[in-house]
Formats: structure tokens, C-alpha cells, sequence
């Protein structure tokens, strides 16, 4: 996966993440490999549901950088979720890692990968860490609603723009 892969738009990247292995190196050298089972698109300025709909903030204006940052925030005041930006410069798009095999929930995911708001801003192309890796896993996909989104318009609430392994 090239810089080029992560500047799709969220809704291709978004299943082109699936099966893909998410590599955590912990301090002590050991590593935690998970296959991503299931991702979510978030659609810049027009999409309701996404941190970019009401504009550049403190904490959405990763969702300005290129694709490939890692944007990470605090959901509910306890859960760190992890996205990985999509699309070119400018245009704020991504895509969140809803779950991986093992560990359903995108708060569980990054407890267990002690992933926290550290990442946020960080190139997933080139940091410490934290990885994605391709073994060529061959995916058969469904289409959902997205989760927790009841604020956002019913158009945007469904949409079929959550992705999982099937």
C-alpha cells in the first residue's frame, strides 16, 4: 500500500481496508496483528456524520491532511477511536476501524492495541508502532448502516456505508 492507495475517496477505501492486517509493535518489541473485519466511510463537509460537517476544528482538522494520517479521537469521554484519513489534501474524508477479528467495537479495538490519541496526526506509511499490512486475503463484504449516528440527517443515518467481512 502506497500514499496513493489512501487517497482514495472514504467510500472505496473503506472496503478496500478489509482483510488487511492492522500491525501494533508495543514498546517491549512483541506485536499484535489483527485482520480488520469491518470499517466505516465518513464523507467530508456534506455528510453530517462526519467531525468535517460543521468545518475545520480543533480536533477534526486532521480530517484536512493527506491520505494515510492516522486521526484518532475521544468518543463519549473514555473511547479512543481510530480512522485513517482518505482522500487528497483538503478534502476531509476517512475511514474508521470499526472492528478487527477477536474484538468487536472500535473502542475495544483500541484498547487492545493501546492505541490512544498519541497516533493522532501520525502517517500510517510511516509510524512507530503502528502499521497496515496486505497478505493478499481474498473478502466477501456486506453493506450496513453506519453506528451511533443517530444525529446525524436520515439520508446520511441510511446510508449503506458500513462495510464488514462476511
Amino acid at each position: 500500500m502506497d500514499r496513493e492507495f489512501f487517497r482514495q475517496d472514504a467510500l472505496t477505501l473503506a472496503p478496500a481496508l478489509l482483510g488487511k492486517i492492522l500491525v501494533r509493535t508495543l514498546p517491549d518489541g512483541s506485536e499484535i496483528r489483527l485482520r480488520i473485519s469491518e470499517t466505516e466511510a465518513y464523507c467530508g463537509t456534506q455528510d453530517t456524520a462526519c467531525h468535517a460537517h460543521k468545518g475545520k476544528t480543533g480536533r477534526s482538522s486532521i480530517l484536512w491532511c493527506d491520505g494515510g494520517t492516522i486521526y484518532v479521537y475521544l468518543c463519549y469521554g473514555m473511547h479512543n477511536l481510530m480512522n485513517i484519513v482518505s482522500g487528497a489534501e483538503g478534502d476531509p474524508q476517512a475511514v474508521l476501524i470499526r472492528c478487527c477479528e477477536g474484538f468487536e467495537g472500535p473502542g475495544k479495538l483500541t484498547k487492545a492495541l493501546h492505541i490512544d490519541r498519541s497516533f493522532n496526526g501520525s502517517d500510517i506509511l510511516s509510524c512507530d508502532g503502528l502499521r497496515l499490512e496486505d497478505d493478499g486475503a481474498q473478502v466477501n463484504i456486506t453493506l450496513g448502516k453506519r453506528v451511533g449516528i443517530a444525529y446525524a440527517d436520515e439520508a446520511d443515518r441510511e446510508a449503506l456505508w458500513r462495510f464488514k467481512l462476511i
